[in-house]
Parts: structure tokens; sequence; C-alpha cells
């Protein structure tokens, strides 16, 4: 909600010395959302004037029509001779008042005026238009033409209110009353303690026969429904300029008079309106459900297909608007520019029910300035006042003349009533207020207040958002002040910390930093065309999704099943912005649904849930392993003065899975594997041994050339995903600090002749269980092929580290260890020493 401060004081008697920054810091301190204080025509010096144009002179010869012009600018310009000006725009003629700036002056933007020659003639200033003077949309976009009554020579910038503060207020959604200058008016007033003078507060003619029939079939949908009759418009008249002015500032675009008052007076009071030509209505005015099927055309000149549960306006021909959101075509109001006549309207002031007009916006993803108020819940008390107000002001400023008619419907009703002990905020707060001042300050609000212990009290009709005790407990806090309320921290009980779950999920997010890995947090959504380039097979288990009844995205229905999408997807995105060399992690859950998940029940608002509900619930949720995965392109290391840089390899993505696996006190197995989206000859599975047997934990590698062209990723990026829980499964008992021996180690080398699809891990699992318990650790350090060791067998060269924890090891006890690892090797898996 955008709040002129000139507007605004107009209803709250506001020292003059106040700023938008000061109202700003009341009303925050109320609780409302001031964003930002706008400043509207800063900068902007003068001589900004009314002025009438003389004549007009057509210059030939140039790419676009320009004219030379003479304006009668009265004795502002300090000579009182006609200033020559050149204009572009051909929205006025000879006769018609203008808004003229003279050399001199300062635009918005920091725009200095000098005359200037151009065209081949001298410009003395400028005709603005309203983008010039940062006055926003008029739907002209040319030249404002000002109506004749203007004096030549007066000042533009007092006329046009060009200079002014905006509050922009985000308004939440139980603040729906603070959608107009009233309810913003209301909570000033009460920031400063002075009185409001409320718009609403008119002398309303009571309903009778006489008005324009309407009908409501669905009273649940419209509670109240008001109907004004206008007759002898004048369709010349145009809306004033402080009129237009106020639109522009809060953010709307001045069409007509008669739809800019209805704007208007929604702005003031909060109740939207709608105006309709009385000679495009044929019969009674109802109120209903839509058809299933129907169609209308509202005023944006979209088609719409109608739902059974659409709210809808009606005559006898059918719907003539969608309730509360948008008006039909077929009814509009139409205005001398656009060749029509409108001398007879009917106003509209209805309440509707907030879900209904909530979902019909929706539904049809049409979103106005009426459904913003109705789902937030509009006064239905103020729609009487709203329509006198706009039966006055078309009196008024369009000579017409009210009918004798008011027709009101109104389904029965009474007061929101609420009891709560008067010490109820003192207890919610912990601040002893007392009953004076917890009365006084409902009172503020508007509410009605009877009582002494307890209290009865009586709602405001535009506050739905008060409909208990803790309610009316955070107006008393909010407008005593929530700075004021004492800060006491809780002291949490000793030997309680991090659980050893947590503690790992933090040590792996460490372990990946530390290596130069940037964590990316991204959203948990998916849609299936991500799973087809990932090449998942139509059987694969990551298919199985859990798709969402109301997500952000159609294109992102389900949640994902594995981290490497949103991973993938922000390395695109890094590398097409000029990042090329990238190193990502995530860690998080993913949902991967069994089929045997129950339906989800519904749970109780209004009390805490039992423990058999709370238990339905969770027997409805999919499985939720965490997990953690990388991803990697470009320079794995930088190429500098210390040597060549290398790029990213697989064996990169498996060293990050053995990073975490170290974190968690766990070895892995690394095997060959072929498993989407990776290479099916780069592609690792990644093992650790719990309960005496081996469990797949995660894969990595490069990804598959035909995933890297679908995703459009860098070529050879590599990927490693791992499943934390299963890690965590795989501890056996706390984590081990490991023992610093004070005896030397006794390193043994071996080179080790096997079979090409003989895997490296089979080979080093039998020299680690050969080696015996001397063995402290193994590391393969070289792979060679060639035509030396012959073809179909490869040289894999181990370094083996042996060590005693009570004695220096002898060359024998080194030499014996290392043979009977190379024995069990050859036994296993028919390995040869190179060179024996």
């Amino acid at each position: 909600m955008r709040v002129p401060l000139s507007w605004l004081r107009e209803y709250v008697d506001l020292p003059a010395t106040e700023t938008g920054r000061d109202v700003q810091a009341k009303l925050v301190a109320v609780g409302l959302e001031v964003e930002t204080v706008e400043h509207i025509g800063a900068g902007l010096k003068g001589p900004l004037v009314v002025g009438q144009v003389l004549t007009i002179e057509e210059l030939e010869g140039f790419k676009k029509p320009i004219r030379f012009c003479t304006v009668d600018v009265g004795s502002a310009n300090g000579t009182g001779e006609p200033q020559e000006i050149v204009c572009g725009a051909r929205n006025f003629a000879v006769g018609d008042k203008v808004v003229v700036v003279l050399p001199g002056a300062v635009l918005p933007g920091d725009f200095a005026i000098a005359a200037r020659k151009t065209y081949g003639r001298t410009s003395h200033g400028m005709i603005c238009s309203t983008d010039e003077l940062g006055m926003g949309d008029d739907g002209t976009h040319g030249i404002i033409v000002l109506s004749p009554e203007h004096e030549v020579g007066t000042d533009a910038i007092e006329l046009l209110q060009l200079v002014d503060e905006v509050l922009d207020i985000a308004v939440t959604p139980d603040r729906g009353y603070c959608l107009s200058m009233r309810g913003v008016a209301r909570e000033t007033a009460i920031a400063y303690g002075l009185p409001l003078r409320d718009p609403a507060l008119l002398d309303v003619p009571a309903p009778n026969a006489f008005g324009y029939p309407v009908k409501v079939a669905d009273p649940f949908g419209c509670d109240r429904f008001t109907a004004r009759t206008v007759v002898g418009l004048d369709p010349e008249a145009r809306s004033p300029i402080w009129m237009q002015r106020r639109l522009q500032k809060a953010g709307m675009r001045p069409i007509s008079l008669t739809v800019d008052i209805t704007n208007y007076v929604m702005l003031e009071l909060g109740q939207p309106l709608h105006a309709y030509d009385r000679t495009r209505i044929d019969g009674p005015i109802g109120v209903r459900r839509a058809q299933q099927g129907e169609k209308l055309t509202t005023l944006d000149g979209t088609a719409r297909v109608l739902d059974a549960e659409d709210l809808v306006i009606t005559d006898n021909r059918g719907p003539i608007g969608l309730a509360g959101v948008m008006g039909g075509a077929n009814t509009e109001i139409a205005d001398t520019q656009n060749g029509g006549s409108t001398t007879e309207v009917v106003i509209e002031a209805a309440h509707f029910d907030a879900i209904s007009i909530a979902r019909t916006a929706r539904r049809h993803k049409l979103s106005s300035e009426a459904s913003k108020r109705f789902e937030r819940g509009a006064d239905p008390q103020a729609a009487a006042a709203a329509a006198q107000r706009t039966v006055d002001l078309l009196v008024l400023l369009a000579g017409g003349t009210a009918e004798a008619g008011v027709t009101e419907v109104a389904a029965p009703s009474a007061p929101r009533t609420i009891a709560m002990p008067a010490d109820h905020p003192d207890r919610v707060a912990g601040v002893a207020y007392g009953r004076e001042t917890v009365v006084r300050r409902l009172q503020q609000v508007g509410c009605d207040v009877y009582g002494q212990d307890e209290l009865l009290v009586t709602v405001p009709s535009w506050r739905p958002d008060l409909s208990e005790p803790n309610d009316l407990a955070e107006e008393v806090i909010r407008l005593e002040g929530y700075e004021n309320l004492p800060s006491t921290l809780p002291t949490p009980p000793s030997g309680r910390g991090l659980t050893d779950r947590q503690r790992l999920h933090r040590r792996v997010g460490r372990a990946l930093a530390g290596a130069g890995y940037v964590e990316a947090l991204n959203y948990p959504f998916i849609g299936d065309s991500v799973l087809d380039q990932l090449g998942f097979d139509a059987d694969d288990a990551r298919r199985r999704t859990v798709k969402l009844v109301n997500p952000l995205s159609d294109e992102e229905p389900a949640l994902r099943t594995t981290l490497l999408p949103g991973l993938l997807g922000a390395l695109r995105r890094n590398d097409g912005r000029g990042s090329h060399d990238l190193a990502l992690f995530e860690t998080g859950l993913v949902f991967r649904p069994t089929g045997e998940e129950t339906a989800a029940v519904r749970l109780p608002v209004d009390h805490r849930p039992g423990d058999e509900q709370i238990a339905g619930l969770n027997a409805a949720l999919p499985h939720q392993p965490r997990r953690a995965a990388v991803v990697l392109a470009g320079a794995r290391e930088q190429a500098g003065w210390w040597g060549k840089g290398r790029p990213v390899g697989w064996a990169d993505s498996i060293e990050a899975a053995r990073a975490i696996a170290r974190e968690a006190g766990v070895e892995l197995t690394v095997r060959n594997d072929q498993h989407a989206p990776w290479h099916p000859g780069r592609c690792a599975a990644l093992f650790v041994t719990a309960n005496d047997a081996e469990v797949l934990v995660g894969h990595a590698g490069e990804l598959h050339p035909g995933v890297i062209k679908e995703l459009h990723l860098p070529e050879r990026t590599c990927a490693m995903e791992i499943d934390l829980d299963l890690l965590e499964q795989a501890v056996d008992g706390a984590l081990q600090a490991p023992r610093i021996s004070t005896f030397p180690v006794a390193t043994q080398d071996v080179a080790l002749i096997v079979a090409q699809d003989v895997p490296a891990a089979d080979v080093e699992q039998a020299l680690r269980e050969g080696a015996g318990e001397l063995l402290e650790s193994l590391r393969l350090f070289d792979v060679f092929t060639g035509e030396q060791i012959g073809e179909g067998r490869k040289s894999l060269a181990y370094a083996l580290r042996f060590r005693a924890p009570d004695r220096t090891l002898t060359v024998d006890e080194a030499t014996a260890a290392r043979d009977a690892a190379v024995a069990l090797a050859a036994e296993r898996t028919g390995a040869v020493l190179r060179g024996a």
C-alpha cells in the first residue's frame, strides 16, 4: 500500500515538522512494515508553470515530426513575451493549456534545463509530459494537457502536487484494513496519540424499495450488497488534478472520471467498488455461483471459463462480473476517449467471502486490487459509506444526480465478542500492563470493552483477524511497544549439545569446504524432464517421486529423489556467468517413497494432535535419507609458476567421497559400476562394511556425455552422491583418534601384474588381509599398461607402510609381511610380481 503523506495529513493532524521518515518510525513501532519512503519530486526546481499554446509551426525535413511552438507563460519568464519551444509531441493543439519548464529549472534525475539550439531553432525550455516530471503513467504517453480553467503562469509544481513523500507499506494478511488510507490513518493516529477524522463517518440514507433490484442467491458468499444509482453524468467531465495525482502516487493509473472515483474511494476506505453502465445492464443484478463451464470476458479482454465455485455477478443474460475480482467487459463504463458516453451508472458496494475470492483469484491467475482487499477481509460495515462517498463525488465532479432509491441486501449478523481476563495480556507478555492500559489500547483499535476482571470485548467490523484472547493480547503488546518487552533468555540444561548425527553433518560440510568446495543451497523440487535428461531408466527408483498439491512451479511439481539436479543446475548457471572452474557441494534430504505410505490425516489446528494422529501423519511421510553430493568442472588445480594445472577427473569425485567417509570414521571400498547418470566406463560404486556386510552408499565418477549434452554442462563434468545415514550406521562405536607411534615406519613397494578386468579394489583387499596387523596403510600410486607387460594386462603399484606399536620392525619382518600380502593377492586375483 502506497500512502502519500499529503493525503494522510487529511485524516490526522500531524505536526508540520514531521517527515516521512518520522512517520515511518512511528508506524514500524506499532507493527506496520514500512519498506521505503519515496521522495517524489526530489531535486525538482522551478520555474515550472502553466502555459497556453499560441502558435504551432510544423518543421519539415526531419526523420520525425517536429513542431516549433510559441507559448504564453505570463510573466514567469521575466519578459512577458511568448516562449519559443521546440517539441516533438503531437497530442496538443493551439489554445491548449500545457505545463512548461523554463531555462534554469531542474527536473527529476538532475536534468538541468537551458536554452539550446535544436532542429535549426532555439528552444527556450520544454513542454512537459508526465514521464519527464516523474508523475507516473496517465495513459496518454504524451504532453500534459490541462483543463482550460487554469491561469497562465500558475506554479505547476504546486498545481500538480509534484513534491511529496510516499510511504510504501508491506501489508501482512492479518492487516487487510491497512490497504486503505482509513486504516493507515487509524494506525497513525494511535501511534501519535492524535484524533482520527474517519472518512467513513457519512450520513447514509436508509435502504428503501426504490433502489436498483438486486437478488443474492448465495448469502454465504455475499453477505452484503449495496447498490446506488446516479444519472445525468457529464460524459466530458474529467478527473480533477488532485484526484489523478493521489491515484498516481498510490500506484494507480487514471482512466476516466467514474472509474477514477471508484478507485479513489477504494483507496480511501478499503472497500472495493464497481460501476456499471446502467444502459448496458439487462434486468436485476444477481449474485450466485457460476455454472460449470460458463464463460465471461473480463475487463482485461480475456475470455474466462468459469468454475462452479466462482462467485459471479449476473443480469438476465448471465455473468457480467467475477465477484470481488474483476468486472465484465459487457457492462464496462465507456469514456469519451474510447468513443463512449456513459451518463447513468449503478454503483456496487458489496462484501464477499474472503476464501471464495482468494480461490477464484488464484484459480484464474487474476490478482486485482479488489481481490487483494477482499481476501484479506474488507470491512462489511463500510459498504454503505463507500457507496455514498462515490455518489457524492459523482454528483460533485460529474454533475450527476443521485436517485432516491437505495438498495441494501444484508444477511443477518451480530457483532463478534471475545471474553478475556483483564490480565491476559500481562501473562502473555510477562509485563504488568494493568486493566486501564488494556482497555485503553483495545478501545484505540476500535473495540468496545465491558467488565472488570473479566472483559467482554466487541471486535470492530474492520478487524476480522481478531478472533481469540491472544489476538487481543497481541494488539495491546504491539501498541505498548515490542521494544519494551523484557528479554530473558532461557537457561539450557547442562550436558546437552549436538547429537552424533548433527556433529557428523557439520564435519562433512567443513571437510568439503576445506577441500575447496563451495556449498550451494537449492530448492528441493524437480520435474520429470530433468529425470529424463539424467537418463534414468523407466523402472529406476529415483523416478518414484512425491508430488506436491500446490507446487511453486508447474515445471517442478515433485520433491527431489537425488541432490544432483539442483547442483548441476547451479553449476550450469555459474558456468554460464563466466565461472568455469567449479567445485560445489550440498547436503540435504531426498524423498524416496516406498509405496507403503498411508494416506495423510488432516490434523486439528485448535488443539494438540493426539499420539495416534501424529503417528498416522508420520506413517504417511516418505523415506527421507540425508545425502551429500558434489559436482566438479574445469580445472581442479590451477596452472602457475609452480607448474601446469590439472583438469577435473573422475578420481576427484571419488576423493571427495573418501574425505566424507574419513569424517565418519569408516573406510570406503570402491568398485567399477554402471549407473545413470555416470559414464559407464568411469563410474565407481561406493561401499562400506556394516554388520559384516557390504552396503552400497553412493556413486562417483564422470557424467555420461549424453547427460552433459542434455543439461548443457561443461565437458568432463564429474559428480558424487553418497548417503550420510548409511555412513553413520556403518560407524562402529565412538570415533577413535589415531594413535601416533614412536617407532619408525618400514615402507615396501610392490608392483603386481593382473588381468585388465580385475578390480584394483579386489587386489587391495587381498593385500590388506595378507599383510596382517603390521600393515598401517596401503596406497595405490601407479597404474601402468603397455607392451612390456602384455596385452590385456595392467600393472598396479602399491606402497605398503608397516609399523609395530611396541618395537622397531626388522627388514625380515617387513619383507615377510609384504610377501604374505603378495601371496594372498596372487591366490585370489592371479597377481604376479612385476619383474619376477
